[in-house]
């Protein structure tokens, strides 16, 4: 039985960055909050929290004073950082850049005309898609499936932004149908704001499938680039099973494969890929 672990697989630099300033912070033996799970994957968040990091909610971030809190890659609204202020917490900002760049974008577009709908392929209620709105006084619209399209005014201007880990081939759908309804009268701009290094593993990841028998995906079920990369696995080889750690490898699973492919989301680490491998190759020797 041959295994192979998807040398695309595995944190993106936003993610990285962020647990990598965690890390900092927690050797240095300073109290550290993190504004919601760092990552989106049980086992990592685990692993930090026994380092000393403690995972709080907004409501317990708004009874916080004058400790440090870690923001993670998501990104945070404006209000996040009022709060800081007033309560006296110091902001250890792990914002992606890419996310970053976005919020500022949308901040000015949504200053320079706020009668025109921003509007944002995303998740709703996801962090990084929370953080995009608090941009725009919570005006913006959040389109979370292309059919959503349809509920836009197309006589009133249009500026289109998308959550960075979205996938391209919706986010042009959306703007093909926004094309051809928009009135004469009113504009329309799309900003294509999907992270390429994320967008890339689209394309990697489903030719990976079609080289194993089986694939085993490792992601957490939070994680919405997990559920968008797992189901592209899916279609490209319906032997792919989600899994969130080596303990959930069903053995009937591996009848007649002879070779299994391991990766993941952008926020699956490396060392939890190389646990299911260890575990594959364990049950390969009973």
């Amino acid at each position: 039985m041959r295994i192979e672990i998807d040398e695309g697989s595995g944190f993106c630099f936003g993610v990285t960055t962020a647990i990598k300033k965690a890390e900092e912070e927690l050797e240095k033996g300073s109290d550290l909050y993190c504004l919601g799970d760092i990552v989106h994957n049980g086992m990592e968040c685990e692993r930090l929290h026994n380092m000393g990091l403690k995972t709080i909610n907004h409501e317990e971030f708004s009874r916080l004073r004058g400790k440090k809190v870690l923001l993670r890659a998501h990104g945070e609204p404006p209000s996040t950082y009022s709060q800081a202020q007033n309560n006296g917490i110091e902001i250890i900002d792990a914002t992606c850049p890419v996310v970053l760049q976005l919020q500022r974008r949308i901040k000015k577009q949504s200053d320079a005309n706020p009668d025109a709908q921003i509007v944002i392929f995303g998740k709703n209620g996801h962090a990084e898609v929370l953080g995009l709105v608090g941009q725009t006084h919570q005006k913006a619209i959040v389109i979370e499936h292309t059919d959503e399209v349809k509920t836009l005014d197309f006589s009133r201007d249009i500026y289109l932004y998308s959550q960075t880990t979205k996938s391209l081939d919706e986010f042009h759908a959306i703007i093909d149908y926004i094309q051809k309804h928009i009135a004469p009268s009113a504009t329309f701009k799309s900003f294509d704001t999907i992270c390429r290094q994320v967008a890339n593993r689209m394309p990697n990841i489903c030719s990976f499938a079609t080289k194993h028998d089986i694939i085993l995906f490792v992601s957490g079920r939070k994680s919405s680039n997990g559920k968008v990369l797992f189901n592209a696995c899916r279609e490209n080889n319906p032997r792919t099973y989600l899994i969130e750690g080596p303990e959930e490898i069903d053995p009937s699973w591996l009848s007649n494969a002879e070779s299994i492919g391991i990766c993941g989301a952008t926020s699956t680490p490396k060392w939890l890929m190389e646990q299911v491998a260890t575990a594959l190759l364990q049950k390969k020797n009973e």
